[in-house]
């Protein structure tokens, strides 16, 4: 067995958590996770990973090993992507963060256009509502909601993310019909956990903004597990526009307050400076820009 190859299976092992997850991401057994992982271990001399049949964890001589083995996959890429700047031809592995309801119902729809376009790139894409850190977890793109941060990134805009207001006939039915945000304190309202939308939500009227302090009995720090709870009929909910839109179109749900819009938040597209860009992040960024730039009405 090659041994990049085997310290890419076990990379990918450690990220994934187990075998089963390994070998599914790399389109290979489990068992042959397995024996790439002991190959490893027997040339090293060292076990590299304590695994039983319900969790795996690595030896403190696995972590050492996992530091570096991503230094060198990380640089082997490096090296592939000049290469490929020379020949103009995007191929590589291109690793995506995205948030989660975003990489749902936006970016996923549109992903198989860009593989089809360029089939000799490869996808690793990450969905998480929390903080990554571009250089250091190793993502070539970011695609992150809110205000911009001194980051010594380059940003790239594109459309705002637009929230809409919410509930499910089932929940209009048993509580007094709105009429203005201010009497969202008289109804349960499901709040997104650790952000401004937990406690406040704001919109624009006729009149200028209003910014509304909300409450309910449900918390939860998933766009997916709120929808869930709309479509119950537990609240009201102020969500994305993708993660809605196949709701409202069905009338599981139903669009409050269409007078007032909530507030847009920013929505960029993050990438490291590199006064030589490869092929494949260039190929990307365009993808990218023209499918949710500043001027697509993706949220409409």
């Amino acid at each position: 067995m090659g041994r990049l190859q085997s310290m890419e299976v076990f990379a990918k092992a450690v990220e994934q958590g187990s075998f089963s997850a390994a070998g599914e991401a790399l389109r290979i057994s489990s068992q042959m996770v397995g024996k790439h992982i002991q190959s490893l271990e027997k040339h090293l001399g060292i076990r590299l990973l304590n695994r039983t049949t319900r969790r795996q964890h690595l030896t403190e001589a696995g972590m050492i090993f996992y530091e570096r083995v991503k230094i060198i996959l990380a640089e082997v890429e490096a090296a592939e992507g000049m290469v490929s700047i020379s020949e103009g031809t995007p191929r590589g592995r291109l690793r995506i963060s995205a948030p989660v309801s975003f990489g749902i119902h936006a970016l996923t729809k549109h992903l198989p256009d860009y593989m089809q376009q360029y089939p000799e790139v490869s996808v690793d894409m990450s969905l998480s509502n929390g903080f990554v850190d571009l250089i250091d977890d190793g993502f070539d793109v970011a695609f992150r909601v809110g205000e911009l941060a001194d980051s010594g990134l380059i940003a790239r805009t594109l459309a705002p993310y637009r929230l809409i207001l919410c509930a499910a006939p089932s929940y209009l039915a048993s509580h007094a019909l709105l009429s203005h945000p201010n009497e969202l304190t008289n109804h349960e309202c499901l709040g997104f956990s650790y952000t401004e939308l937990r406690t406040r939500w704001t919109f624009s009227g006729a009149d200028g903004d209003i910014t509304v302090p909300v409450s309910g009995k449900l918390m939860v720090d998933s766009g997916e597990a709120l929808l869930m709870a709309a479509r119950a009929g537990l609240g009201v909910l102020l969500q994305p526009a993708e993660l809605v839109r196949d709701d409202l179109d069905a009338g599981r749900l139903v669009e409050l307050l269409p007078e007032f819009r909530a507030h847009e938040r920013p929505f960029h597209l993050f990438y490291a400076p590199d006064r030589c860009m490869s092929p494949k992040l260039r190929s990307f960024i365009d993808f990218a820009l023209a499918r949710f730039g500043a001027d697509n009405a993706r949220n409409s």
